[in-house]
């Protein structure tokens, strides 16, 4: 009896190991198109989306995903890539808010405030990518992140019919076991979708970014979710 039980684990310890390495290459293959990694190569868009994370690291320092996104971000918006940045990441926290830490950035830089909407809301890669459809209104964007997440980020976007791009930042070396948690994270996306049909924490009323002219103001800075 227990040589059998040990036998059905081991299969399935076999098969789930296939299917999240599958999962992981068909969504590399599937959104490849759709990443760019040069400035001039990427055509514009309205709206960026900066996907969020921690600005330092550990023990202290800055964490140097954090630091290629602002960067991606802001030579997007130098160049004419994009015309508003979204700044969509975690705010559970009084101590810890990511939009508003990006902002700051982002203004140091020369970034207008006119241009800087914030989403408090984006929790999950998920909600970040679905909330800046239907809360923002915006489709046709461009994400800025690392490759590897770009992938993820493109894999929720085509699977709710959103017509997203995404400019690949420089990803730092020697992060295997972060590759190994994103092929988890894939999974647990995959599932989200297709078999649990999970929505954002949060989504409230549309808040457009875009405006219907190109003649009127852009909108200010203080966009805010129901999470704030």
């Amino acid at each position: 009896m227990f040589k059998k039980i040990l036998k059905y684990i081991l299969y399935l310890m076999v098969v789930t190991t296939i299917t999240i390495f599958s999962l992981d290459c068909w969504i590399s293959l599937k959104t490849e198109p759709y990443i760019y990694h040069n400035y001039n190569d990427i055509p514009p868009s309205s709206v960026g989306v900066v996907l969020g994370t921690s600005k330092y690291i550990k023990g202290g320092g800055i964490n140097v995903f954090y630091k290629n996104r602002i960067n991606g971000a802001i030579e997007l918006y130098q160049l004419g890539k994009v015309d508003y940045l979204l700044l969509s990441g975690d705010n559970a926290l009084m101590s810890y808010n990511e939009p508003i830490m990006m902002r700051r950035d982002l203004i140091k830089a020369g970034i207008p405030s006119s241009a800087i909407v914030l989403d408090y809301a984006g929790f999950r890669t998920l909600d970040s990518i679905i909330r800046a459809n239907k809360v923002f209104d915006a489709n046709n964007f461009t994400i800025v992140t690392q490759e590897f997440h770009c992938e993820r980020a493109l894999f929720i976007a085509q699977s709710q019919g959103i017509d997203a791009k995404c400019f690949a930042v420089p990803t730092p070396n020697n992060i295997k076991m972060i590759r190994i948690r994103e092929m988890l994270a894939r999974m647990s996306a995959f599932i989200d979708i297709y078999i649990l049909n999970k929505e954002p924490k949060f989504l409230g009323p549309m808040l457009p970014i875009v405006r219907e002219t190109d003649d009127l103001p852009k909108l200010d800075e203080n966009i805010t979710s129901p999470a704030q």
